[in-house]
């Protein structure tokens, strides 16, 4: 594996992503994602409310899609507080995973047409099955968009650590 980045496990084998992934106490940097009615926003148009950021492979899948139902769960009982579940699915799929499950609390949003986020947070695998689908990561920031919690999964099939993201969030309230 070539040294000076980051990398995961897929069912035990190693998984090399695009580079290092953003920080605790760094500024998150900013991406653009297309929402599932096709509209494009940015995470700064987010400003004013802290923020979970999940990045996952795809929704069409059993874990992300338990991931998701989980933090819509949670989430949907917090104030000021906004969830991006970003992949590269295409808007069309975010949208039909979102009503079938009752999705509501989560914004499932795409990657798929500039690759901000992947460029931005270098989650992106570079070899495996899942070459140029994005990593299983959670990042908690601030209002101000201040990275206070980062979880790599340390393999894309395993669910992060739901508790430890959730009280990263709850010391910012």
């Amino acid at each position: 594996m070539s040294e000076g980045k980051e990398t995961v496990k897929l069912k035990g084998s190693l998984v090399l992503l695009k580079g290092y992934i953003p920080e605790v106490g760094e500024i998150a940097p900013d991406f653009t994602y297309v929402q599932a009615d096709m509209n494009e926003k940015s995470l700064y148009d987010l400003e004013g409310l802290n923020k979970i950021i999940l990045s996952m492979p795809s929704v069409d899948t059993g874990i992300c899609a338990m991931e998701t139902k989980k933090f819509n769960e949670a989430v949907g009982k917090l104030d000021n507080v906004v969830c991006l579940a970003i992949t590269k699915d295409l808007p069309f799929a975010l949208k039909r995973f979102c009503g079938a499950e009752g999705i509501e609390n989560v914004k499932a949003v795409s990657d798929f047409r500039y690759g901000d986020f992947s460029t931005e947070y270098n989650l992106e695998m570079v070899n495996s099955p899942l070459k140029n689908l994005l990593a299983r990561a959670v990042f908690v920031l601030d209002k101000e968009n201040k990275i206070h919690y980062v979880e790599l999964v340390e393999d894309i099939t395993y669910e992060p650590d739901y508790d430890k993201a959730l009280a990263a969030l709850a010391k910012l309230n």
